[in-house]
């Protein structure tokens, strides 16, 4: 073979193994980084207590740690808390949303010049009828045993690797005799470090006031679990593009459900267009631009890409995987023109 095409044949090759090998292993590699994630945000929160005036430079890191643990934990409960809560209001509510939901639809049947009228009985007969309710049942029992597994493991994982965050520098050492390969893994791990925890801190910055805001338009609005949505909207912030329109979908379709009028939906969704507006045209180009410098279209593949391979996981570590990709790229001469080509504007 020619040694011009042998290097991109190979590099396809080699780029197809991985990607089969990240996708059959894909329980396995999923808690691993969601821990390493979890383990920078413990570290972030233990930095942040650092900065309090007086009392945090008299409380020893270990204690400011174990501090930002329970802060973790404690949101973590809060938000299961939150859940469980809007289970139980579900269910209280669930005839005035039936009633309400049946009205939108006849409302559509009468849109549309269907001559039938839908009922309750009509539908019932229609669709649930066809739909098998003790697989559903399984299936939805499995898939929160799966969560809670997985939050088990991805906590034993960041507990594992904030104890080896101790002894990281000394294996880095320990790696190679040459000063020059030391060095070059020093700065690697530094600037991923630096560009990871900058990226992690700014966007949950950007999604609490989103979630804040978002919050009090819909409480104005009187909409229904407003605050259970602020954090849903909050969390799907985290997600490139889709989490923007998520996150107006689904109180929209709350507010489709609950008030059946169409002004009042209006009400509700425009201010949050607008708000996903301001934050994705503004702050999050500022976030991607100054902390991980990586171009929107390399954003939008690589959540393409991360989501084939990893599903809705995949979606949210699409984007400090590409970081880190690039990063590591731009180190070595063979592989810096991908790092050129994943950059926001070409410089590393």
């Amino acid at each position: 073979m020619n040694d011009r095409f042998q290097s991109p044949v190979s590099g396809a090759i080699l780029a197809v193994v991985i990607g089969w090998v990240l996708f059959i292993g894909k329980d396995v590699f999923i808690p691993i980084i969601l821990g390493a994630l979890v383990a920078y945000v413990i570290v972030g929160v233990a930095r942040l207590l650092c900065r309090v005036p007086i009392v945090g430079q008299l409380v020893p890191p270990r204690i400011r740690s174990a501090l930002s643990v329970l802060v973790i934990a404690y949101g973590l409960v809060a938000i299961a808390n939150l859940i469980l809560a809007n289970v139980d209001s579900v269910m209280a509510l669930a005839p005035q949303y039936q009633e309400s939901l049946l009205t939108v639809i006849q409302r559509t049947a009468v849109f549309f010049h269907i001559e039938t009228e839908p009922t309750w009985t009509t539908l019932r007969r229609d669709l649930v009828g066809q739909i098998s309710m003790q697989p559903l049942i399984g299936t939805v029992l499995a898939s929160v045993s799966a969560i809670a597994v997985m939050v088990i493991v991805v906590l034993l994982y960041a507990s594992f690797l904030l104890i080896e965050l101790r002894s990281f520098d000394a294996k880095i050492v320990a790696m190679s005799n040459d000063q020059n390969s030391i060095a070059r893994a020093r700065k690697v791990a530094a600037d991923i470090n630096s560009r990871i925890g900058a990226y992690l801190a700014l966007k949950t910055f950007v999604s609490v006031l989103l979630g804040a805001a978002s919050w009090i338009v819909m409480a104005f609005m009187g909409l229904e679990f407003a605050a259970f949505w602020a954090v849903l909207i909050a969390l799907l912030n985290y997600v490139p593009y889709i989490g923007s329109f998520l996150g107006v979908l689904f109180p929209l379709l709350m507010s489709i459900v609950q008030f059946a009028n169409p002004n009042d939906v209006l009400a509700v969704m425009l201010p949050l267009v607008a708000l996903q507006f301001l934050i994705g045209n503004f702050l999050d180009p500022y976030i991607m631009g100054n902390s991980l410098n990586l171009s929107p279209f390399a954003i939008l593949v690589s959540l393409a890409a991360w989501s084939a391979l990893w599903g809705i996981p995949g979606a949210f570590l699409a984007v400090p995987i590409t970081a880190i990709m690039a990063i590591v790229f731009s180190a070595f001469e063979g592989t810096r023109p991908i790092a050129v080509l994943l950059s926001r504007d070409g410089r590393l």
